[in-house]
């Protein structure tokens, strides 16, 4: 499905108050990742820099972890009203993914396994074209904001700053 640009999409807030690699808009050497969310998904419009190469031309391929993992974990945020952890991560890269172009990452509960995990899927494409560069499949643990801040995963600003996404989710 070609979603090459956000209509349909709800953007959600940015978290300024952090300084996350892959989605803080503050991190000056970040990706500085934005998020859409339609009712099935998550969404974010990505130029990987230059300085984030591998191979000349490509992307680092941790680069591409992370943001596979990103789109992932802010899907399970959005979609299951959750703070959650990565618990594992497995990723297929399927073509080069080059620097400087835009790509659209996507990200969707492929299964929720209980109230304590759910597996997600992330896929990287082209923009351009649409071919795929890179799917993954991570499993999240899913927490309350109690055991969230408990587990000091969050404190209260960040449990604050998530709100708008959480809204009023499960103990």
């Amino acid at each position: 499905m070609n979603t090459s640009n956000n209509s349909g999409f709800r953007e959600l807030p940015a978290l300024e108050n952090q300084k996350c690699f892959a989605c803080s808009p503050v991190n000056p050497t970040g990706l500085k990742m934005r998020f859409h969310a339609d009712a099935g998904r998550l969404v974010s419009w990505v130029t990987v820099p230059e300085h984030m190469c591998g191979w000349r031309h490509l992307a680092h391929g941790g680069v591409i972890a992370a943001i596979l993992d990103e789109v992932m974990s802010w899907g399970a945020i959005y979609l299951l009203k959750r703070v959650i952890l990565t618990r594992s991560m497995a990723i297929e890269f399927k073509k080069p993914v080059p620097i400087g172009k835009s790509l659209r990452a996507e990200g969707s509960v492929y299964e929720v396994r209980g109230p304590r995990e759910a597996v997600m899927e992330g896929r990287l494409y082209r923009a351009d074209d649409d071919v795929l560069c890179a799917r993954a499949e991570g499993v999240f643990a899913l927490l309350s904001p109690e055991a969230a801040m408990r587990l000091s995963v969050v404190d209260a600003q960040m449990l604050a700053d998530l709100k708008p996404l959480l809204g009023t989710s499960p103990g």
